[in-house]
């Protein structure tokens, strides 16, 4: 049995990880009884966080908005600080830094007092970063994304197409998953009964959050290797299987996720599989990686190198290149 106040700590933790918890469930992660846990919630409350409760069958426990940041305290100013920087890391470029970022964001504004959110809004408008790489993102719909999968809440939202056309979606949101400067959002889409992977810059409005949902096993247990697959390879018509001539950790620093995926062979040899629209388009990209290789499959892509060989070798005769 935990001592008092390590349990406490531990409960504002829970508390805080998510949205809302059952009384069993509650009672059941800290190992203690009904009765216990109500003795801490009371605890809580002296102190000055505003636990809430509700009764009945599915009766149970939230932290309500304006609490203290627990554990650690902050005052106005730094509480402001913190929420900036989350945000500024949260759209940026800073590698590794987004996802996490946005998951200390959903949690800080939740607790936030009202004043302080309009501050930080404010704040986070009035300064402008220079070479974003990715398309804009606003800090507001990747905190209200971040929610709903913590929460495990249904999303409404407009979408916009690659071709421009809209749409409205409903979806159960499992991860979002920061590559390459951009913002997806893995998602069970309902209406078409799939998975799907969103691009939370072609999201137009608000984020409408709806009913609680049972969280779906993600295919391969892995949600950043989900996306990375269906952006990669399986949007595109054109889909390639190429053996590179080269150690897989040598062309892994060489090619993004997003670029394709890669599969050990051997020592000396690795198998990339990559999508794009055009065959002439991977017939380019596995030329620019400067190793050899072997084109299994499909045979539009092999002919696509021939005749860039071709060009590529009349444009250097021309040059007076032999």
């Amino acid at each position: 049995m935990l001592d008092t106040s390590t349990r406490l700590l531990r409960l504002l933790a829970l508390l805080q990880s998510r949205r809302y918890w059952s009384g069993p469930d509650l009672a059941a992660r800290l190992e203690v009884t009904r009765r216990t846990l109500r003795r801490d919630v009371d605890r809580l409350r002296s102190l000055g966080y505003p636990v809430e409760s509700s009764g009945g069958v599915g009766g149970g426990y939230a932290l309500g908005t304006g609490a203290a940041l627990p554990p650690l305290l902050l005052d106005d100013d730094e509480a402001l600080a913190v929420a900036l920087g989350l945000r500024m890391a949260a759209t940026g470029t800073i590698s590794g830094l987004g996802e996490a970022a946005v998951r200390a964001l959903a949690k800080l504004e939740l607790l936030l007092p009202t004043r302080l959110r309009a501050q930080v809004r404010g704040l986070h408008a009035a300064v402008a970063p220079l070479g974003m790489g990715g398309p804009a993102v606003e800090a507001e719909r990747l905190v209200a994304l971040a929610a709903a999968c913590r929460d495990s809440a249904t999303v409404r939202f407009a979408y916009r197409t690659v071709d421009g056309r809209g749409a409205q979606r409903e979806a159960e949101p499992h991860a979002l998953v920061c590559a390459q400067s951009r913002w997806y959002l893995l998602a069970w889409d309902r209406q078409r009964e799939d998975w799907r992977t969103f691009r939370v810059d072609r999201i137009d409005g608000g984020i409408a959050a709806g009913a609680r949902f049972a969280p779906r096993p993600i295919p391969g247990g892995d949600a950043a290797a989900y996306v990375a697959r269906s952006v990669s390879t399986a949007q595109y018509p054109t889909r390639a299987r190429i053996v590179l001539h080269a150690p897989l950790e040598r062309m892994a620093a060489r090619i993004p996720p997003l670029g394709g995926q890669l599969q050990r062979l051997d020592e000396t040899r690795c198998l990339l599989v990559a999508g794009a629209h055009e065959p002439e388009a991977l017939a380019l990209y596995v030329g620019w990686l400067g190793v050899e290789f072997e084109v299994l499959e499909p045979p539009e892509v092999a002919r696509a190198l021939s005749a860039l060989a071709a060009r590529l070798a009349r444009a250097a005769a021309r040059a007076g290149v032999s």
